[in-house]
């Protein structure tokens, strides 16, 4: 138990006081850039996905 209690006072202490957080901005920055792929890579495979279905229709239409 005690090795527990030293590991949670370790951790606490490493994120409290050694780690370096990323401030706002960057933060927001990193966020639409993440936002912005998602859509894009959406998008993108909706495109596959729709030329698929369209090329499946069409050879099973034949």
């Amino acid at each position: 138990m005690r090795k527990f209690i030293n590991y949670c006072k370790e951790s606490f202490t490493e994120l409290s006081k050694k780690t370096t957080w990323p401030t706002w901005s960057k933060l927001q920055s990193s966020a639409l850039l993440v936002i912005v792929t998602t859509v894009i890579l959406a998008a993108v495979l909706w495109v596959i996905d729709y030329a698929f279905q369209s090329l499946m229709t069409g050879i099973y239409t034949l």
